[in-house]
């Protein structure tokens, strides 16, 4: 993935993805939007915070955000995972750090 600064791609869980899953993804920097502060922002103004503060990606397990948000237009990747169980994410992780790794804006199965 190319970050909009040419470093590590920083990557923004939302509230919904387990944490172990930041272990998956070791080339990146992984922070979590409740220790942000932001556990009560959604959908869009959370996108927006985390692309004002220089997310490259935004990882979440919320299968409606594409019907609930006009996804056309954002600079930051949107990987959403089909679901939010962490032995499910475990078993297809391969899946999920090529998914961040190349940004894709839709839905993936896990």
């Amino acid at each position: 993935m190319t970050t909009r600064r040419g470093s590590v791609p920083r990557i923004l869980f939302d509230v919904n993805v387990p944490r172990p899953a930041s272990r998956l993804l070791t080339r990146h920097t992984v922070e979590f939007s409740d220790q942000r502060g932001w556990r009560e922002l959604k959908n869009g103004d959370l996108l927006a915070a985390a692309e004002r503060d220089g997310f490259d990606v935004f990882l979440t397990a919320d299968t409606n955000l594409r019907y609930q948000q006009n996804l056309a237009g954002w600079r930051i990747a949107i990987v959403a995972l089909s679901t939010n169980a962490w032995p499910v994410i475990r078993n297809n992780a391969a899946i999920v750090v090529e998914a961040v790794d190349t940004g894709p804006r839709e839905h993936i199965a896990t």
